[in-house]
């Protein structure tokens, strides 16, 4: 019998479907803690919709109506909405008062609406502002914006390492040689974005955009001001270099 013929005789056997890998259980992704939300308005049944709505879209929201007590309770918050029009204390005021001390994100809110008031809004330190009425809607959208840009969570937000620093973009940590480095939440965007084109010379207008979300302000003291206090905690200016007429780079020291 020739193999051709013995082949043909051979008992077929069934082929198995492959086994496709089991699905990871729903709650097999990263769980990410639940966002604090500040809500400060004056008005009763206006604050009691915000904070129901907030709390049906899964955050952690309380409300206080007074600037005072905005002052006294905002540093239990991931975020802050912060209504101007306040009847103890101008919004910009208060405003002004929370970032001195810290960098919460701050989405002021308000019925002003001119071009004036708006850039007022963001000098006082908002990172965003919204005219009343606003929808819903585009208010997560905008809280949303506002938290990625202070909290990245995309695929690309790594740890990156340069000798021994190092700058962990999910914890917001920077140490160096083992050793945390306390930096504001403008000083670690601003080493982030350096170290993350490394071999990339930045312009001021881009790092003004990019880390203090302001297109049309001129690039001044602040980036200066922001790039010298990072250079004191890392010990050295060679980790951030200047580029007379154009920007900074990140360096190595």
């Amino acid at each position: 019998m020739n193999p051709q013929t013995a082949s043909l005789l051979e008992p077929r056997i069934p082929q198995q479907p492959a086994r496709r890998a089991p699905a990871p259980p729903h709650d097999a992704t990263e769980a990410r803690p639940t966002l604090r939300v500040l809500v400060v308005e004056q008005d009763a049944r206006a604050a009691e919709s915000l904070v129901m709505g907030l709390r049906r879209h899964g955050y952690e929201a309380e409300n206080v109506a007074t600037g005072a007590k905005a002052l006294q309770s905002y540093t239990d918050a991931d975020l802050i909405l912060l209504d101007l029009d306040l009847p103890d204390l101008d919004g910009l005021e208060v405003c002004r008062g929370i970032r001195a001390a810290a960098d919460t994100p701050i989405i002021a809110i308000t019925a002003r609406d001119t071009e004036l008031d708006r850039v007022l809004g963001l000098q006082a330190g908002s990172d965003d502002y919204m005219v009343k009425p606003y929808g819903f809607r585009e208010l997560m959208a905008r809280i949303e914006a506002v938290m990625r840009r202070v909290r990245p969570h995309s695929p690309a937000a790594h740890v990156i390492t340069s000798g021994p620093l190092s700058i962990d973009a999910r914890t917001r940590q920077v140490s160096l040689d083992g050793r945390l480095i306390e930096v504001t939440r403008k000083e670690f965007d601003l080493l982030y974005l350096l170290a993350s084109q490394p071999e990339t010379v930045v312009s001021r207008k881009q790092l003004m955009t990019q880390v203090w979300d302001d297109s049309w302000s001129r690039p001044g003291r602040t980036i200066d001001t922001h790039v010298s206090s990072l250079r004191g905690k890392l010990g050295s200016s060679r980790w951030i270099i200047t580029v007379r007429g154009v920007g900074f780079r990140f360096g190595h020291a």
